[in-house]
């Protein structure tokens, strides 16, 4: 994906880039794939009595065979290699409480960086999370995407699998903002007679 794509939508850059970013994947994915990918899907086997409403995930990897099943990445718009607090909640909050990827061990999340480095980033992720990452990439220490294990607390009466591996992907965004509403102090006053 290109970063001067006309189609990233600055009001709404995390789903913008996160749709496309899907669209992309789809692409790839052969027709034949015991899975397939889908933008915002709901998970309820999480979701609490009505009138909740079901976690969201921005992307997931769905098991065609049960669709209860899919393999997640949440996404956060990282507007520096510091700025992350969205994103570790997400994985302290949803993730390793089981609300997130109840059925499976593994699941990502990625960062999209604003301005920075993407290997400066993910060594903030480590420090802030208090362990060293795994390489779980071969032939490949320059890629920007890492892997860290984590136990879950898993709800009583559930057989949820832990360890979690939660991957860490951060793609590369430079250049691209996010547009900021325009607050009532911020509009010129009217013209024109009072």
């Amino acid at each position: 994906m290109r970063n001067s794509s006309p189609a990233f939508d600055g009001r709404d850059l995390e789903r913008s880039i996160t749709q496309l970013l899907t669209a992309a994947i789809d692409d790839v994915v052969p027709g034949e794939a015991p899975y397939y990918v889908q933008h915002s899907p709901f998970e309820r086997e999480t979701m609490l009595p009505a009138p909740a409403q079901p976690p969201a995930y921005d992307l997931a990897f769905v098991l065609r065979a049960d669709p209860r099943v899919m393999w997640p990445a949440e996404a956060k718009i990282l507007n520096s290699p510091r700025a992350m607090a969205d994103y570790l909640a997400d994985i302290r909050d949803q993730f390793l409480t089981c609300r997130y990827a109840p059925f499976v061990a593994s699941g990502t999340m990625l960062g999209y960086l604003l301005d920075g480095s993407e290997q400066e980033t993910l060594t903030n992720i480590a420090a802030r999370l208090g362990m060293e990452f795994e390489d779980n990439v071969p032939g490949s220490p320059v890629r920007s995407h890492r892997s860290s294990v984590h136990d879950r607390t898993v709800p009583v009466g559930k057989s949820y699998p832990t360890p979690f591996r939660c991957h860490h992907v951060i793609l590369g965004f430079h250049g691209l903002e996010r547009e900021r509403p325009q607050l009532p102090s911020d509009r010129p006053p009217p013209s024109g007679p009072c």
